[in-house]
């Protein structure tokens, strides 16, 4: 089927009701958490970019994830340039995700495509990291997420070794799922307030043991950094070389441990075969970036400890260079626009 232009409108809100243990659940699993107080958002209202519309795209394949494909292509893209994957939390969506976070913007700033999936089945909108029925090479969510990536290189002829992916939150366990199990499929990835790689095999295990709601990892997941990359090892037969990845997270996060921050970079790292002790230090407007790099001076994993920033991506809303997004439920001003700095880091070129 063709893709379909979505007119713009305003999402309700409206009470969990009777289903509020259920709204609850889900929450917990994926966070955002305060949902679980506000209730879940309703409606699709794929909204206008600044050069066109966020565009439906259905048929793009089996999807036995039942995801939703929205997409941002600003007008008059050459052949030949990057693709970007913005996966939402649990309760946001596609629409919103697009330009609060700043990703429509960087699509016209630097001219990529933007794939923005959206999550339908639990009452939180969460994507499923924690299931290996979803978060498992060519399965479920997984496969879906790859099936959309496929459609956006043939439809609009760009360059398959330069696709990315990053996430906030369940958006970001998700990611670093798609960087394991298709190493070989994207060049980069970042994930904000994110899980590592098959830190959970169930839901209880996700709920227990993976820093949620601001609890520590469980006893079971002081895992060592080479521990932690042969999860992503066994994902794929892939043998490297692997994707660079921009770690994210705030000082002031109560929903998703610090602990998960360090893992990932331990996880990255030992992919990359780079040890864990940072190449670079610096402050940037009270934020601190730490680098790792390997042998010949190429930064493979980056992290970000933004000050003051509780649970949500950061943004620094205003215009020009350095500025992206605006406030939101989980976007939040914190002095940074990360959407920006993640292209940086990747590389994209205008």
């Amino acid at each position: 089927m063709h893709p379909q232009p979505v007119a713009r409108r305003r999402a309700g809100v409206n009470r969990c009701r009777p289903r509020l243990a259920a709204c609850a659940a889900g929450l917990a699993l994926g966070m955002p958490l305060l949902a679980a107080a506000l209730g879940s958002w309703h409606g699709w209202p794929p909204n206008f970019g600044k050069d066109g519309r966020l565009v439906e795209v259905t048929g793009f394949g089996s999807n036995p994830g039942q995801l939703r494909m929205f997409t941002y292509v600003p007008r008059g893209l050459e052949p030949g340039r990057p693709l970007v994957l913005a996966l939402h939390g649990c309760t946001q969506q596609a629409n919103g995700y697009d330009d609060e976070t700043g990703w429509t913007a960087m699509a016209d700033r630097y001219r990529f495509a933007l794939l923005l999936p959206q999550a339908t089945i639990n009452l939180a909108r969460c994507f499923r990291w924690f299931d290996p029925a979803h978060s498992s090479r060519d399965r479920g969510e997984a496969l879906s997420l790859r099936q959309m990536r496929d459609r956006m290189l043939g439809e609009h002829q760009l360059d398959p070794g330069r696709v990315y992916v990053t996430g906030l939150s369940a958006g970001g366990a998700m990611t670093s799922v798609l960087l394991a199990v298709y190493p070989d499929l994207f060049a980069g990835g970042a994930i904000v307030a994110g899980i590592p790689f098959r830190c959970a095999g169930n839901e209880s295990e996700a709920q227990r043991d993976c820093g949620l709601f601001g609890r520590p990892l469980g006893p079971g997941r002081n895992r060592s950094a080479q521990e932690w990359a042969a999860l992503v090892r066994a994902a794929s037969q892939h043998p490297g070389p692997f994707p660079r990845v921009s770690l994210w997270h705030g000082t002031l996060d109560n929903m998703v441990h610090q602990q998960d921050q360090i893992a990932l970079m331990q996880q990255w790292t030992a992919v990359h075969g780079i040890d864990q002790v940072a190449d670079a230090e610096q402050i940037e407007g009270g934020h601190l970036r730490k680098v790792y790099r390997n042998d010949a001076g190429e930064a493979l994993v980056e992290t970000w400890l933004v000050s003051g920033l509780a649970h949500g991506v950061p943004v620094d809303p205003g215009e020009g260079a350095g500025k992206c997004g605006r406030a939101a439920p989980f976007v939040l001003t914190a002095g940074i626009c990360a959407s920006e700095r993640i292209v940086q880091f990747w590389a994209i070129e205008k």
